[in-house]
């Protein structure tokens, strides 16, 4: 049957319309892949020697040394081998990388990693090719994506999930906590469960010791940690819907300001250093010395602890049976320490994502990239949670781990982890926010009262986010 011109000029708008869906569908599909193939070739490099920047902790307990002992035993056919960078790990690549003196592969946070996207310092990778791949969350991999022209980028590879963690020594729970400590008898202490009671049994401790011991202690200058309080009750750092608009700075936002208030109450269980450093640099020995209770921090320096256990006489064993970590507690309602009337909310917490990138410098891609897949691998990543302590981003082995991992990784499914925007601007953050967490904790020890009234309280807040916004976008950083 003959078709009549009108249908002949359909059928062919349908096919070219067919034609111009499946490129586009195509582009996007493989823009991450084409644009990582240009230097990734998949044809190894020759006799070459990688640097690899790796965080101190994993140098300090022996897991950088056997990851690059396995890598270069694995790839020694091929002539490559990796070695330690020997910088420091907060290394520059921006100022070090154009000169060659950067490392090839680097480890950090993902808005460390990622703030090297615009100056085009890290490569976007072909992710598809990794075996961890199939293995990482989608709300892990968004956190090295980078979008221009329309196009999805991924410029890092996961490896841990961050966020703070409650660490506490279980031989120094009060001996009648089940009768005293568990209201709802489920067989958790209550001070390990919510900030009311935590405030509470560490107000006891430090009344009881005359101030010599000490319940819950942090450093609340530390704007990392000290975000959650704020997120919690509707806060955050930039708005948008990726949440990297950086002219909607927000801790203020919706009764974000409350954070203040649990901050300023959190001071009085506490001394004057926790308006600066000192906490957490002798968290760890004074833990094991049992002059602290409680802190928070990341899921990475367990071993510290246990590692100032063992220096302080106990047994390997004695500190890993006593040193826990569980989820961080929930706030009240009512965001009054004191005041647990409306019950509880689950606390937010600024997390991340820390993981691999390639440095653009690099004269080896696909050696470097073969590195980062043996480094992300079920094996090594296994290991560096034995020796490390940290979460895996790794749904497989988190899995298999259970527990705290388990818990860690849905954290960060729900949202119940803020991870960190990966933008340049994210630098200007942290200086206002310390300050005013610092000036907090101060105005509670020493009686000053200048942040005694909600209002107060609020206008503190305020002007944080307003010295956040002048210092980006007088600055430049956006």
């Amino acid at each position: 049957m003959k078709k009549t011109l009108p249908a002949i000029i359909v059928h062919f708008v349908s096919i070219t319309a067919l034609i111009i869906v499946i490129g586009v569908l195509g582009i996007i599909a493989t823009g991450t892949e084409a644009e990582g193939n240009e230097k990734f070739t998949g044809e190894l490099e020759r006799n070459i020697t990688l640097r690899i920047l790796e965080n101190d902790t994993a140098k300090e307990q022996g897991y950088l040394k056997e990851l690059l002992d396995a890598f270069n035993a694995e790839y020694a056919e091929y002539g490559i081998t990796a070695v330690d960078a020997n910088m420091d790990q907060y290394t520059d690549l921006e100022t070090g990388g154009p000169y060659g003196y950067g490392p090839d592969v680097l480890y950090q946070a993902n808005d460390a990693l990622m703030k090297y996207v615009d100056g085009k310092h890290i490569l976007p990778l072909p992710i598809n090719r990794l075996d961890c791949y199939s293995f990482v969350s989608e709300k892990a991999w968004k956190a090295y994506h980078s979008t221009t022209g329309g196009q999805t980028f991924t410029f890092g590879v996961p490896v841990n999930i961050q966020q703070p963690l409650l660490y506490y020594r279980a031989d120094l729970l009060p001996d009648n906590w089940k009768e005293a400590w568990d209201d709802d008898k489920n067989g958790i202490p209550d001070m390990i469960e919510n900030w009311t009671d935590l405030y509470r049994y560490s107000k006891q401790i430090k009344q009881e010791s005359n101030g010599t011991k000490y319940g819950y202690m942090k450093s609340l200058n530390d704007g990392y940690f000290a975000s959650g309080y704020f997120f919690s009750y509707g806060g955050y750092v930039f708005g948008g819907e990726d949440g990297k608009d950086t002219t909607d700075v927000g801790f203020s936002k919706n009764e974000g300001y409350i954070g203040a208030k649990i901050i300023r109450q959190l001071a009085t269980l506490m001394n004057l250093e926790c308006t600066e450093d000192t906490i957490t640099r002798n968290s760890y020995s004074r833990m094991a010395q049992g002059t602290y209770f409680a802190t928070m921090t990341t899921p990475d320096v367990y071993t510290m602890f246990v590692k100032e256990m063992v220096n302080a006489g106990y047994t390997e064993a004695y500190a890993k049976e006593n040193i826990k970590t569980v989820d961080v507690p929930r706030l009240p309602k009512s965001g009054d320490l004191e005041d647990e009337s409306q019950g509880f909310i689950d606390m937010t917490v600024m997390g991340g994502v820390n993981g691999y990138a390639i440095s653009s410098y690099t004269k080896a891609p696909n050696a470097a990239l073969a590195f980062v897949d043996f480094a992300t691998s079920y094996k090594m990543i296994s290991r560096r949670c034995e020796l490390l302590g940290i979460s895996p981003a790794r749904s497989d082995l988190a899995e298999e781990l259970g527990g705290l991992n388990e818990i860690i990784n849905n954290n960060l499914d729900s949202g119940s982890i803020y991870v960190m925007p990966s933008v340049r601007a994210l630098a200007q953050v942290w200086t206002p926010l310390q300050t005013f967490c610092a000036k907090l904790a101060d105005d509670a020890l020493t009686g000053k009262n200048a942040f005694s009234t909600m209002e107060a309280l609020k206008s503190g807040t305020q002007n944080v986010d307003k010295q956040i916004y002048d210092a980006i976008h007088t600055l430049g950083s956006a």
